[in-house]
């Protein structure tokens, strides 16, 4: 597995120095970058991580690299933007476009680890979400269009003979395919195929 890793974005060369040591030194992989561009050129959306991003930045500020990731490359991973205090606004603001936090300058070193440590184990669950939500849609393509239409019905409580007499066909013949959805779907009941239906945005 790709080990998470802390990515560092801040045009101060010294701070963004004494950051990357904090970092190592509590054991956490860092790779630090002085500008906007210089992380999107770098960066891989795959690699689990957070990112400790500087608000104020020449050319692209950290506002606009945020709105670059979450819109352009669909890329949830958790910001933890730095700010001066003048800039405490913006920060509001970054936390209303789905920043997971924003501490002002200087930060305390175990504050600032608390939620890197916080960031680290939002993406690993939000990882696992997707990686679920990812196999499940795959298995639900393997129905059939009939398959799904009696799937639909089964997770809202209906029995096979209800199914039966609304899709106009034998209550034996919805027992087939209430059996055949929950083979391909993997599901050990009724109450773990309403589970991956709600995931599923049925």
């Amino acid at each position: 597995m790709t080990v998470p890793t802390v990515f560092v974005v801040d045009d101060e060369d010294g701070f963004r120095g004494s950051l990357s040591r904090l970092f190592r030194s509590a054991g956490l992989a860092v790779s630090d970058f002085a500008s906007a561009e210089e992380f999107l050129a770098a960066f891989d959306p795959d690699t689990p991580g957070c990112l400790v991003l500087d608000l104020a930045m020449p050319e692209v500020n950290g506002i606009e690299l945020q709105r670059v990731l979450h819109e352009e490359l669909d890329c949830e991973i958790p910001i933890i933007f730095l700010t001066g205090h003048a800039e405490v606004p913006d920060g509001v603001a970054a936390l209303k476009e789905g920043a997971l936090d924003f501490l002002t300058k200087p930060v305390e070193p175990d504050v600032l680890l608390g939620a890197v440590r916080l960031a680290l184990e939002r993406d690993a669950e939000c990882r696992k979400e997707r990686d679920v939500l990812r196999m499940l849609r795959q298995l639900y393509e393997t129905l059939t269009p009939r398959e799904r239409e009696v799937m639909a019905h089964v997770v809202t409580g209906q029995l096979s003979k209800q199914i039966a007499r609304d899709l106009g066909t034998a209550e034996k013949t919805i027992r087939i395919h209430r059996g055949q959805v929950m083979k391909k779907m993997q599901a050990d009941s009724v109450a773990t195929l309403v589970r991956m239906a709600d995931k599923l945005g049925i």
